[in-house]
């Protein structure tokens, strides 16, 4: 009940099932109740509602959004969310942290992100944004590289290398990982281990509570389930979903 409990929400609220708009709707009208920080798929809806041609992606369901009567209160609700939030000993994020990060330091950096999204000229910023390079987290990055690695990593990172560098190519298991890469959670002497990191984003992972890291994606937009942690006592909870047409993709 949103008198009384608070719901935690590892991203991709849109383009995830049918009801992108019902979803945005549901979870803007809990208010303070609800916490959730961007998915790569919100920040897609932000990119084309800014101006960015849509992939031709057959089940997109970011449309209706664009045409619903409250299209710009939604977008300006989206765009207002973090990129990542912290809580005590939880860090919640859409996709991962990159090995080097503290928790602290990654606060400040999605923080940055955060002030372009929410600033007048936020179509400027999200047209710009997209790639894949760079690869590699540096303190000195500065401009358009460092803002893209940094959502890069938390909106869309699954594997690394043993040094740390990004590779956004890759998908699958950890058990079946390309020669040369680790998931992003495995790297050693993280700098976030401070923390227990909350993520969603690898549905091929699926549900893992990893200690340092529980991971929630359990690929109900493929027909699986769709699940929860209770953090007061780690206690997992799952409803079946029913199988939706939504376009394949990160």
């Amino acid at each position: 009940m949103p008198q009384q409990d608070r719901l935690w929400l590892v991203g991709d609220l849109v383009n995830r099932g049918p009801q992108s708009v019902e979803v945005l709707r549901f979870v803007r009208s809990l208010g303070t109740a609800a916490t959730a920080v961007l998915g790569n798929h919100d920040l897609y809806l932000l990119a084309v509602a800014a101006g960015l041609p849509p992939k031709d992606k057959s089940g997109d369901t970011i449309q209706p959004v664009l045409d619903a009567p409250d299209a710009i209160a939604l977008i300006d609700w989206l765009r207002a969310l973090p990129l990542m939030y912290v809580e005590g000993m939880w860090a919640m994020v859409h996709a991962g942290l990159l090995p080097q990060w503290t928790v602290p330091q990654a606060l400040i950096l999605a923080g940055e992100v955060e002030a372009h999204l929410r600033a007048a000229n936020w179509r400027d910023f999200l047209i710009e944004l997209f790639g894949n390079k760079p690869e590699q987290w540096g303190d000195s990055l500065t401009g358009w590289d460092r803002y893209r690695i940094v959502i890069n990593a938390m909106t869309r990172m699954r594997f690394v290398t043993r040094e740390g560098t990004l590779d956004l190519k890759s998908k699958g298991t950890p058990e079946n990982a390309p020669e040369g890469l680790i998931p992003w959670f495995a790297a050693e002497n993280a700098a976030w281990r401070t923390h227990t990191v909350l993520c969603g984003h690898w549905s091929a992972l699926g549900l893992r509570d990893m200690g340092h890291v529980v991971a929630l994606d359990s690929g109900c937009v493929w027909g699986a389930q769709l699940s929860a942690l209770r953090l007061e006592d780690r206690q997992i909870f799952q409803v079946p979903c029913a199988t939706c047409s939504v376009a394949a993709g990160d």
